[in-house]
């Protein structure tokens, strides 16, 4: 299906849900579909050939259609807000705010590339000389990174990043890194993505010992929840992630390397109902 980050229009995701679920479903019909949208078959096919817009009550029921929650959400009802408004100045208002929310653009690893993910100093190599303007002296590298790695350490990061042309020789004898925002999303590798976690999991441990509270910050929280408390909070961690994501984009000039762990876990059993 398409993907409401990659759309202007909102109904093209309407009609995607259509063409996706009659593909499925061949005796699927307007009328189906417009019964679970509250519209006449008329109606929601002038809507899916864009002559006629959504109504103002039927976008919860359109939400809910496409399993829209969370920033999604808001992104579909302010493009529908943007399709529908005549004045230009506020179209390009919720335009612009409709781009605040989209997602960042992520790239897959496939399996050759879990190899980056190996070694927790890795990534940071591939940090550090991005921050560094593509120079990549192995000797200052080691001076930048903490906890201490070793020369030898830097040297295998060098060959595998190398390896998976994420970074590439320039003639001025600097590199040419690839900005790019990793997901394991896909991946069927559960073991290696465990053990770089696993990894990040000990260097905020080091850091808590290691770190003055000035240049770090580690909190924690004991909450109780009920089932959609939780997955409230699991897409708050994705949009704080998201947001994350989106601010480090605005920096121009990093001067260093920062890194992020979220934990959600459970240190109780669940209840039962009774």
């Amino acid at each position: 299906m398409l993907n409401i980050d990659e759309i202007s229009d909102y109904r093209d995701l309407l009609k995607d849900f259509y063409v996706q679920k009659k593909l499925k479903f061949p005796l699927y019909s307007y009328k189906m579909m417009g019964q679970k949208l509250g519209l006449e078959t008329s109606q929601l096919f002038r809507i899916l050939n864009k002559t006629l817009h959504l109504p103002t009550r039927c976008v919860p029921l359109a939400k809910n259609l496409l399993g829209l929650k969370g920033r999604a959400s808001e992104l579909f009802e302010i493009l529908v807000a943007a399709s529908k408004t005549k004045s230009e100045s506020k179209k390009s208002k919720l335009y612009s705010m409709a781009m605040s929310l989209r997602d960042v653009k992520l790239r897959k690893l496939n399996t050759n590339e879990l190899l980056f993910l190996s070694k927790w100093w890795i990534p940071v190599v591939l940090t550090a000389i991005e921050m560094n303007g593509g120079v990549a002296i192995v000797q200052n590298l080691v001076k930048q990174i903490m906890p201490v790695v070793s020369e030898e350490q830097v040297q295998e990061a060098l060959r595998v990043l190398k390896e998976l042309k994420l970074i590439t020789p320039l003639a001025s004898g600097r590199f040419a890194v690839s900005p790019v925002n990793f997901t394991s999303a896909g991946i069927p590798k559960v073991t290696a993505i465990r053990s770089y976690q696993n990894q990040l999991l000990s260097l905020a441990q080091n850091a808590l010992a290691t770190v003055e509270p000035s240049k770090r910050n580690i909190s924690s929280l004991m909450v109780c929840v009920d089932d959609e408390c939780f997955e409230d909070l699991n897409n708050m961690i994705l949009e704080f992630r998201r947001q994350i994501q989106k601010r480090v984009e605005e920096v121009q000039k990093p001067n260093r390397a920062m890194q992020f762990v979220f934990s959600l876990f459970p240190v109780t059993e669940k209840l039962g109902n009774g």
